[in-house]
């Protein structure tokens, strides 16, 4: 799965992307585990899949949110009370 490709996907459309491909890291994990898995490699792109799936839904999730008062923004702008 490409980043791009996957900007292009509404946000249920992500969550169900999201929900099938942690089944199939379960269901790569039980085949692992019983020596039937003929491709351990697919293992990490499927968890690389679930990171890039989970960063496009946070960002969607947060987009057009300001940091709250004294979070983030520049070092050094905090105040602390006297």
């Amino acid at each position: 799965m490409k980043a791009k490709e996957l900007r292009t996907l509404t946000q249920e459309e992500l969550a169900q992307r999201l929900r099938e491909a942690r089944e199939e890291l379960f269901n790569l994990k039980f085949q692992h585990k019983t020596g039937q898995l003929s491709n351990p490699l697919r293992i990490r792109e499927v968890r690389k899949d679930i990171a890039r799936l989970m960063t496009l839904l946070g960002e969607e999730g947060t987009a057009g949110v300001a940091p709250a008062p004294g979070e983030g923004g520049e070092a050094g702008t905090a105040t602390r009370p006297e």
